[in-house]
This record gives C-alpha cells, sequence and structure tokens, in this order.
C-alpha cells in the first residue's frame, strides 16, 4: 500500500476522493504557482514596477508553458521549496531571458507556494459548499419523510425512550447545518494573498509593496490581508479544525448506521453494502465504517497541523514541511467524507418493522418513563414512580406487557405513548434547510 491511500490503485475508491485530489496533485500545484507568477507581473508592470512589456510576456507564457514536475525534485530536495527549480524551468521554458529576468520580482518562496494553496483551497471549498448543501437537502428530505416513524432512542446502548427516525437524521443534519454556516469564514480565512517578500516586509518593492498586494489579490480574486502572515498560520489551523468537526458530525452519522444495521437491530438497511469473501449472507456497512475512520484519522491531522503553527520568528521551514505533509491528506479524507455522506444520505431506507419490534421488546419497558408521568396526574410522582418499577419486576417476569398490565390497574389513564418533541425537531430540521 502507498503511504496514502488516495494515490493506491487498490484503495483510492475506498478513502479518496478524485475531485479533491486533482486540486493537491503536482501538476496543479505548478499550474496554481503559473498562475500566480503571470499576475504578479502583470500588476507590477501596470503600476511601473518593471517593464509592461515584460510584465505581459511573462503574463502569456504563465498560461502557455508547461513544467515537468519531476524535473524540479533535485533542487527541491536540495533547496526545501520547489520555487527555485520552478523558477529556473519557467525562464528556460520562455527562452526570453531579457523579459525572463523581471518574473517573481521582490517575492520570496513562501509567497508563491501559499497564495498557489489559496487558489486550490477555495476551489476546493466551492466544491465542497455544493456537496454540503446536496447532503443537507438529502438529509432534510429523510427528516421530514420519516418524522413521526416511531424508533427506540436509546442511551448507553439501552433502550430509553421512543423518538422518531426522522429525529435522529435531524440530529445529524443540525451539526451539518452548523458546519455549513462556518464555511464562508472558513473560506475567507484561507482564501487571502501572501505577498510579503523574504522577511515580511516587502523591502525589495519600496513603498508601492501593499499596492501590489492589493492588486495581486484583485487579479486573483483573493483577499488582501493587509500584511504578512508567513508564520501566522490561523487560516490553515482554522480550516483543519474545521474539517475535524464537519468530519467528526459525518462520523457520528456513521457510527449510528452501523449500530442500526448490525444483526438484531437492523433498523436501517443501506442499499449497496460491502460483502465478504466467505460469508454470503453478509452485508457489511462499509460506508459507514470509512466515516468514522476518516472522522479518527482527520482529527489525528488537524492536531498535526494546529502543532505545525508553532513558528519561529518570521519563517519556519520545519513547521512548514510538516503543514505540507498533512493538509493535502485531511482534505482529501474530508472531501471523500463529503462525498460518501451524500451518497449514504441517498441510500439509506429506515424499517418501519424492525423499528416497531424494537419498541415491543422486553414487553415495552421502554414506556416506562411515559407511564410513569401519566401516573403522576393521579398520584404523587414518588409513588408513581414505584408502582411502575413494581409492574416493570412482574414484566420482566413474564407476566406480560407493560401497558397491558397498567390497562388491567388503571383503566381510565390515558396510555398513550408520546413521542414528545421529536416529529416536531424533525421538520423544524427540514424547513431550516429549505429556508
Amino acid at each position: 500500500m502507498p503511504a496514502s491511500p488516495a494515490d493506491s490503485a487498490i484503495y483510492r475508491d475506498l478513502f479518496a476522493d478524485d475531485e479533491t485530489a486533482r486540486l493537491f496533485s503536482d501538476s496543479a500545484e505548478i499550474r496554481a504557482m503559473l498562475l500566480v507568477e503571470g499576475a504578479l507581473a502583470k500588476v507590477q508592470g501596470e503600476a511601473g514596477m518593471i517593464p509592461l512589456e515584460a510584465a505581459l510576456f511573462i503574463e502569456r507564457c504563465a498560461r502557455e508553458v508547461l513544467i515537468d514536475p519531476a524535473g524540479l525534485a533535485r533542487e527541491t530536495a536540495r533547496n526545501g521549496v520547489p520555487v527555485p527549480a520552478f523558477i529556473a524551468a519557467f525562464r528556460k521554458a520562455a527562452e526570453a531571458p531579457e523579459m525572463m529576468q523581471y518574473v517573481h520580482w521582490g517575492a520570496t518562496s513562501q509567497d508563491i507556494m501559499d497564495t498557489a494553496q489559496a487558489l486550490r483551497l477555495k476551489r476546493m471549498l466551492a466544491l465542497w459548499s455544493d456537496r454540503l448543501d446536496d447532503l443537507l437537502t438529502h438529509l432534510a428530505d429523510l427528516a421530514k419523510a420519516h418524522a413521526d416513524l416511531p424508533m427506540t432512542g436509546r442511551t448507553y446502548g439501552q433502550a430509553a425512550t421512543p423518538t422518531t427516525f426522522g429525529a435522529l437524521v435531524a440530529s445529524w443534519g443540525r451539526e451539518v447545518l452548523a458546519w455549513r454556516s462556518k464555511l464562508a469564514a472558513v473560506q475567507g480565512e484561507v482564501g487571502r494573498v501572501s505577498l510579503s517578500g523574504a522577511a515580511g516586509t516587502l523591502s525589495a518593492m519600496g513603498d508601492q509593496g501593499a499596492e501590489i498586494r492589493a492588486g495581486l489579490a484583485k487579479a486573483l480574486g483573493l483577499t488582501d490581508p493587509g500584511h504578512s502572515w508567513h508564520a501566522e498560520r490561523s487560516g490553515v489551523i482554522g480550516l483543519a479544525q474545521w474539517m475535524a468537526g464537519l468530519t467528526a458530525s459525518l462520523g457520528k452519522m456513521g457510527n449510528d448506521l452501523i449500530l442500526l444495521s448490525q444483526t438484531g437491530i437492523a433498523e436501517v438497511a443501506i442499499a449497496g453494502a460491502g460483502g465478504s469473501s466467505t460469508m454470503p449472507q453478509k452485508q457489511n456497512p462499509v460506508g459507514p465504517s470509512v466515516l468514522v475512520a476518516i472522522a479518527r484519522q482527520v482529527a489525528a491531522l488537524a492536531q498535526v497541523i494546529t502543532g505545525a503553527g508553532v513558528h519561529s520568528l518570521q519563517r519556519d521551514g520545519a513547521a512548514w514541511f510538516t503543514e505540507w505533509m498533512s493538509l493535502p491528506q485531511i482534505c482529501i479524507l474530508s472531501g471523500r467524507a463529503l462525498a460518501l455522506a451524500g451518497s449514504l444520505a441517498q441510500r439509506l431506507t429506515p424499517d418501519a418493522k424492525a423499528m416497531q419490534a424494537g419498541l415491543d421488546a422486553d414487553g415495552g419497558l421502554i414506556q416506562a418513563e411515559a407511564l410513569t408521568f401519566a401516573l403522576a396526574q393521579i398520584m404523587p410522582r414518588p409513588d408513581a414512580a414505584e408502582a411502575v418499577k413494581a409492574l416493570s419486576a412482574r414484566v420482566r417476569s413474564g407476566e406480560g406487557g407493560l401497558l397491558d398490565l397498567a390497562r388491567v390497574l388503571w383503566p381510565g389513564l390515558d396510555l398513550s405513548a408520546g413521542l414528545g418533541t421529536a416529529p416536531a425537531e424533525a421538520r423544524a430540521f427540514a424547513a431550516s434547510v429549505r429556508r
């Protein structure tokens, strides 16, 4: 297996997301760096910092030249960054040394790489925005359709009180909706241009530095932070923590589906479940298991990226390298989780008969709380609790169902099982998504 499953011909369809992974390929990185260099030259040319003829030539070449990623490997290993080799290859491909002497004027490697990364992260989050909306739409449809479908509510793995399947779906969806509401802020944090020069002062650009940075941001459709941020990694850290939170919520959905589809409960069926090499009867919840595994891995990688935020002074190679090793993986895994959750939401089918069987199990003891509060209308609540406790013991001894025994003892009591706020919460979630 390769170091990353996303690069594996065997495992890529299980853990990888091609649309997200394409943004982290070597070719995508080079193309983004070319766009940055071309835009920078054009802005500088228009501002009179470099000859306009050279600037327009560089900008045109940046859209036309092809650079082999493998050709940058040796120098990258020596320099720690690919930009020196990239600039050399760019100049060679352009075959115009007089013009190309002005490429990369006053910028530093991290400016080009961080801005190129911002361009790719912007595209990634736009892709994910659509996926989040699709996922929420499917969850809203499920919640509304099954708002009144009763099922066993479980705490600590034990039957507690009745709820509805729609309410459970809404509990998944509300968390996703909360992460969706934070997306714009995350996009703003990572969609920033970086143009700071060698030590964050833009000294090579004189008094035009701030003007050039603002122009570059506008040309690339990014925001201008108004300052250097080489060693300030709050944007990347915020993105990593957002991904960790989102995948944790999707992992919770996956974990619930594993439990609800297990033998003996089988309250939810998942179309297209996985098979076994030796047990033909198996329908393994592979997709939900992937969501759980990704949530755990993303949480760990988010910690690494947070730790990598500890930079030294103006720039820090070791901290920056740590970010490189982790960010592509966490993004590709998170993209996969989003795509998979959207698919699962369309392939879920609740089994009403199995859910009713769960409610009827153990003689209907799940109705004990409802019976206690019904009795509290005609006797003190402590007495009601003791009465239901004694009745529950009779149920366990095999004398009959809880509500059947209660009807004999208190024939006029209203024993209709209530679902509380569950149906309303399911419908409220569906309505909030549509709004």
